[in-house]
């Protein structure tokens, strides 16, 4: 067996709270400065560009980029499930395989994202509605992000694997040097060449490719089972295969999302300029609370898919219970934070008052219930970490974005109001949370997982 290096974690003994936020911190904390990077963008266009190329950059673009990318990220994090539960069962030539397949599927599916960006960017922003004064500073930004679709992906699932084995300390340090670039390169490029969203776009993907440069670099030094070698760089088709069915569902489930965000985005950009500013502003404060619970998201997934890996199935179910419990404080602190400190930080992103008077009312409309997507966010994680995602993507798919389809398109016209039509989101968060709640109360997916991978059942019963 490979030595464990001091940055893996083994996961599957130890307390489970103390290891629950050795785990979290650094997923948060790189999350943390992913957002960052991101807002610096929206900070440095929307003071020292204009109103209309700060709408460009977190509006229009931002979603149909969620939309595209979202797909990937998804698909690939098959690959992390699967990989964590090798890892938990210790099959390193399973891990080898995992591994090199996951990366090849980065590749291939930047290159395909890419090329497709590029074309279809101008037919996809118009679908949005985007303001003639908003189109060209989107389209711009749009497509010289796509252009550096490869080294996001190879970022994206690289990080995915180190935190599969456990390690979610070098992905911070990758993030924090990638952020760090991109604030530096949003000067120079903005400010001291005065190239725009043009060269906020640029930085952004430049500072990606740091990341992808770093992960890389681990990944082809580490001596463990997970270690890259570009000679076995190409796909394991039973890997591959069950790559796709994992991680399929979890990509569509992306789509879904971002596609109801689309028509949410497109009811946005019906109010006008201002109303599009100051969701782009709310859409960086808001990512606190995103980022929070996708950590903890991907701590569970992690954490239960080594147990789920080594058998043990109580320990599995107790991470949960505990994950939940702290996902829900930490998200009282947040909305709490937000109201209370909301004006301040909307005039960081625009001096206009009537943008930030819009922005708070965005703001009381939605932070008071980001708790209703706790239990969506802790349990669908869970089953998703025993490779179990088909059922938990169908219930959000009819609970999340059908039902929001439908309130955007039938219901919110009749009131025509901004916080009407956003009340789309704290509705269907609660009606998906009971049925996440009920699914997972009821134990069959964790059965089905067992029966279907043949996981030992060590001195534990399911």
């Amino acid at each position: 067996m490979a030595k464990r290096l001091k940055a893996e974690v083994d996961i599957t003994e130890g307390v489970i709270w103390k290891q629950l936020l050795t785990f979290f911190f650094p997923i948060l904390l790189g999350t943390f400065f992913q957002q960052l990077y991101n807002t610096a963008d929206a900070i440095i266009v929307g003071k020292f560009v204009s109103t209309e190329a700060l709408a460009a950059v977190g509006g229009a673009t931002g979603t149909l980029i969620n939309l595209i990318v979202g797909f990937f990220v998804g698909l690939s994090s098959g690959a992390t499930v699967i990989l964590a539960q090798h890892f938990g069962a210790r099959r390193h030539e399973e891990v080898s395989k995992t591994v090199h397949t996951g990366l090849s599927l980065a590749i291939c599916g930047g290159l395909v994202i890419m090329v497709a960006g590029i074309l279809l960017s101008p037919a996809m922003l118009k679908m949005l509605s985007t303001p003639d004064d908003v189109m060209e500073y989107a389209l711009t930004y749009m497509r010289i992000y796509f252009a550096g679709m490869i080294p996001s992906l190879i970022y994206n699932i690289g990080s995915g694997i180190l935190r599969a084995v456990g390690d979610s300390r070098r992905p911070l340090y990758f993030l924090i040097a990638s952020c760090l670039a991109n604030i530096v390169l949003d000067v120079i490029f903005v400010l001291g060449f005065e190239m725009g969203v043009a060269g906020a776009a640029l930085a952004t993907i430049l500072s990606q490719t740091v990341s992808a440069v770093l992960v890389i670099a681990v990944l082809t030094r580490t001596a463990n089972s997970y270690q890259l070698q570009i000679k076995k760089m190409g796909f394991d088709l039973p890997i591959l295969g069950r790559i796709v069915k994992i991680g399929l569902p979890a990509g569509l489930q992306s789509v879904m999302y971002s596609l109801s965000n689309v028509i949410v985005q497109s009811s946005i950009n019906a109010f006008g300029t201002t109303v599009m500013a100051a969701w782009t502003a709310w859409g960086k404060m808001d990512g606190t609370f995103w980022m929070i619970i996708s950590a903890f998201g991907i701590a569970i997934t992690t954490f239960t898919g080594q147990n789920f890996g080594a058998g043990k199935f109580d320990r599995m179910k107790k991470s949960v219970r505990v994950c939940l419990a702290m996902a829900m404080g930490t998200t009282v602190i947040v909305s709490g934070i937000l109201l209370l400190f909301g004006p301040y930080v909307f005039r960081l992103f625009s001096n206009e008052e009537a943008v930030v008077l819009q922005g708070m009312e965005i703001l009381r409309t939605l932070a008071p219930f980001f708790f209703t997507y706790i239990c969506i966010e802790i349990f669908s994680g869970a089953v998703r970490g025993v490779g179990d995602t088909v059922l938990p993507t169908l219930m959000t798919l009819v609970g999340i974005c059908l039902l929001r389809t439908v309130w955007l398109l039938v219901i919110a016209p009749a009131q025509n109001s901004v916080p009407f039509t956003l009340y789309c989101y704290p509705i269907t968060w609660s009606i998906t949370s009971v049925l996440f709640v009920l699914y997972y109360l009821r134990g069959g997916w964790l059965k089905r997982s067992i029966k279907k991978t043949g996981v030992n059942l060590s001195d534990e019963k399911a």
